[in-house]
């Protein structure tokens, strides 16, 4: 295997009822301002919103909603969203969603405590977080990009038609809940474009650098094989737990870093999607389920014909 270092700080909480057991006692370390981050109406349609809106209240938390987080997040809402953390002088954000929610409120901790431009200094290049971010939680709704176990972040910059992403130890969430059962009213079309995602973070990684044997690979065709296994269980029947729980978890192990470890890590079909969401604002996965058969085909007949005939 190749040299690596490995930092998670996250502190996963996982399960049935992980939310009403462990939110409030993780938002005591934290001052008394919350801002409450989501996406649309689903949260309000599917009751999360009104159990975490009830014990952020019954903690005696003060609340500010930043809702209408969008896919594929834009650079515009993440200033929206820092301006308001500063002010209303935010202690924590608690970000509930799938991984545009997460995304977006990791780049507004790190804007909001940022005097410069922070697209400029951070996503067009690789910076230096020399200060301390707004600490953030997350509540998985989700299952798909594992976005709730790094920093990284993909945001696109509509003006610039540029996607990309970057990942900061420093933005990881202090902790994330994930409960399953949050994920039963996910419709069959984002469980299937979420499960794509995790397919494609875990093959990216696994065709890469080095070929020769090693635990991360060894790691990466079990994730694999769960994923095949409990995708088309999960779309059959959105409440069984079982398989719910395994797609949850194997998107958390394939971005947590830890199947990376010691890998060069190959995610050219991911950079490709991410300038096809630039222009054309597609749904992620289903962009990666259209580039990934053409793009692996090519590389497999090409490295076919290198093997047998030396071709260069």
């Amino acid at each position: 295997m190749n040299n690596f270092i490995f930092e998670n700080g996250t502190k996963v909480f996982f399960g049935r009822g992980c939310v009403k057991e462990f939110l409030e006692g993780n938002l005591s370390e934290y001052g008394n301002n919350v801002m409450l981050a989501y996406g649309g109406s689903s949260i309000k349609k599917n009751g999360i919103y009104d159990e975490v809106r009830r014990i952020l209240t019954d903690s005696g938390k003060s609340i500010v909603e930043f809702s209408g987080i969008m896919s594929n997040p834009t650079y515009k809402k993440v200033m929206e969203g820092a301006a308001l953390a500063r002010e209303n002088n935010i202690d924590v954000i608690l970000a509930v969603g799938g991984g545009s929610v997460m995304d977006c409120c990791k780049a507004v901790s790190l804007a909001a405590a940022y005097d410069g431009d922070v697209w400029s200094d951070y996503w067009e290049k690789n910076g230096v977080i020399y200060f301390d971010t707004i600490p953030l939680g997350v509540i998985v709704t989700v299952a798909g990009t594992g976005s709730e176990c790094n920093g990284g972040a993909v945001i696109t910059n509509e003006e610039k038609k540029v996607k990309t992403g970057r990942d900061y130890p420093k933005c990881n969430p202090k902790f994330a809940l994930m409960d399953p059962e949050y994920t039963y009213s996910v419709p069959k079309m984002q469980t299937a474009s979420g499960g794509f995602d995790i397919l494609s973070h875990i093959m990216e990684t696994y065709f890469s650098k080095p070929d020769e044997d090693n635990i991360s690979d060894d790691i990466s065709e079990a994730l694999m094989r769960s994923v095949i296994k409990n995708l088309p269980a999960a779309i059959q029947n959105p409440q069984d737990y079982t398989a719910r729980s395994n797609l949850m978890w194997a998107a958390t192990m394939a971005e947590n870093r830890v199947i990376k470890l010691g890998k060069a890590c190959d995610f050219q079909a991911h950079q490709i999607e991410h300038q096809l969401g630039a222009y054309t604002n597609c749904n992620h996965g289903c962009g990666l389920a259209a580039i990934h058969p053409s793009y692996y085909r090519y590389i497999y007949i090409r490295t076919d014909l290198t093997s047998l005939y030396g071709l260069r």
